[in-house]
């Protein structure tokens, strides 16, 4: 079967009509950042402020009727409400406001999902998303069944981490998750190429972001682990707002500057009373492997530092190391190709103290245990 086209998709959304004015959303310049990819469809449907409440339905029709061609694998739509206003109609008194969900500003609700578990830094390169990768991998080898979303749609880079290539396939209406290394996981790295920059704004992230979690089979889970974009912007406080967060955990690098904005992230999470499980300190110290001399690169034991003047909770230190890095990236993480290093033992020790603070909060404990000992 030929993959579909972007005039194929075009020529379905012609016939989708306004409802505020009967032109097709093509004609009125509706439809934005149209990817095609080998059958995988994804586009913005951008509509007025004032109207975005009550428009989830046209969103569906378009999503509905590019779906329907022959060729077509999975259709990705978001509806963004912040398109000058045009011609259309104004919207009628008392209009509804359905949404995904549950309405609008409701929460997304995973019900088959035990516990998700937000992973964020307060910035870019610290390592959060290795962080993220191997304490899923973690999670796994401590018994649980494990999910991990990459949530950074501009930089996504979990397909890679976890040496996932290929499209995910459709089951109706819902994306069934890629699979590698015993964990499911989501990106939106599998639906457009690789060297393909993500110009979306601000509201298309963040309805990209919920579809991703509400429009895939994740199945069973003991925990969904959320790979957060760096920062506090409005997709990290969307994702904080939308998603029920059982808890955080704060990536960061010893040094102050990083410091500084791991305390906006941990401070964004508190203020909405989302538990933050500790602070794990990155790039804590290098062990040469020639010589065997420690060096505190960035310095050592500010996140640890950081967690008793904050009052939360240290969760442990992983060391910077050419194996972590190498396997990373060959798509092969340490944890789960070479788990009886030190690299993987510093990642399960981090996993068994967040494990342990999980199971303390679905319990309606107040901590969990200091120390967990692994095996």
């Amino acid at each position: 079967m030929a993959a579909v086209s972007e005039q194929q998709v075009l020529d379905a959304l012609k016939r989708i009509m306004d409802p505020d004015n009967g032109r097709d959303v093509v004609a009125l310049g509706m439809i934005a950042g149209l990817q095609v990819r080998e059958g995988h469809v994804s586009f913005a449907v951008e509509v007025e402020p004032e109207r975005g409440p009550r428009l989830e339905g046209l969103r569906k029709a378009c999503e509905e009727a590019v779906f329907r061609l022959p060729g077509v694998l999975s259709v990705t739509a978001v509806l963004t409400a912040e398109r000058p206003a045009q011609a259309a109609a104004a919207p009628p008194p008392g209009g509804g406001a359905a949404g995904p969900g549950g309405g609008r500003g409701g929460r997304l609700e995973l019900p088959a999902v035990g516990a998700i578990l937000a992973v964020a830094s307060g910035k870019g390169g610290v390592g959060k998303s290795t962080l993220a990768v191997n304490l899923a991998l973690g999670l796994s080898r401590l018994g649980l069944k494990v999910g991990i979303m990459d949530a950074d749609i501009y930089g996504p880079s979990i397909p890679r981490m976890l040496g996932i290539t290929g499209k995910p396939e459709a089951d109706g209406d819902k994306l069934q998750p890629m699979r590698n290394h015993g964990v499911v996981c989501m990106s939106i790295g599998f639906l457009v190429e690789a060297d393909t920059p993500m110009i979306w704004r601000g509201p298309m992230v963040m309805s990209a972001l919920e579809q991703l979690l509400r429009d895939v089979a994740w199945g069973e889970l003991d925990v969904l682990i959320v790979d957060m974009p760096p920062g506090t912007g409005d997709a990290q406080l969307t994702m904080a707002q939308r998603v029920p967060l059982a808890g955080a955990v704060i990536v960061s690098t010893p040094q102050d500057i990083a410091l500084i904005d791991a305390r906006k992230g941990l401070n964004m999470f508190r203020r909405t009373e989302i538990p933050v499980l500790g602070i794990v300190e990155n790039m804590s110290y290098f062990v040469c492997p020639h010589c065997g001399e420690r060096a505190d690169i960035f310095g050592h034991g500010g996140a640890r530092a950081t967690a008793d003047e904050l009052g939360c909770d240290f969760l442990g230190e992983v060391p910077l190391h050419i194996t972590i890095r190498e396997t990373s990236d060959a798509g092969a993480p340490v944890v789960a190709t070479r788990p009886d290093s030190p690299q993987a033992q510093a990642f399960m020790a981090v996993a068994g103290e967040v494990a342990a603070r999980l199971q303390a909060l679905q319990a309606g404990g107040a901590k969990a245990p200091p120390r967990i000992s692994i095996e």
